[in-house]
């Protein structure tokens, strides 16, 4: 009888193992909410899918990505591996792959998603509305 309910003593160990990387991934917090006009010239980059442009903001500044006509992503350019070293993330030449010099840690640039690490985590994402010609990048 007593081994029937043995179980619940060992809930609050799996959900001590089950925690998350140590806060890696804590980017800092800033508010984000601003927007830009692709008709100006500033902003040609991202007139065609494809495109990709820094814009300041964030917490080490925001990537922005056109990925379709209709589809932009904006990424924050803080590295999410080590994130105490306040590492910047930058687009390599072949306009796919996001890099971080400090760690070698790498993301596609379409959704931020990790392709090698040791990053474990995505690049931080913020909202974006697509009203032509103005897009909001926000959180």
């Amino acid at each position: 009888m007593v081994m029937k309910h043995y179980w619940i003593f060992l809930l609050p160990l799996l959900f001590l193992n089950a925690k998350c990387d140590k806060g890696e991934s804590q980017i800092p917090y800033r508010a984000v909410d601003f927007e830009i006009n692709l008709n100006l010239p500033a902003y040609q980059d991202l007139v065609v899918p494809t495109g990709w442009l820094y814009v300041s903001g964030g917490s080490r500044g925001i990537l922005i990505y056109r990925h379709t006509q209709d589809s932009f992503v904006a990424m924050d350019r803080h590295a999410t591996y080590s994130v105490n070293d306040n590492c910047r993330v930058e687009v390599l030449e072949d306009n796919i792959t996001v890099e971080d010099p400090c760690s070698g840690s790498t993301w596609l640039i379409i959704d931020g998603s990790v392709m090698s690490g040791p990053a474990t985590f995505p690049l931080q994402q913020y909202s974006t509305t697509w009203n032509p010609p103005v897009l909001r990048v926000y959180n």
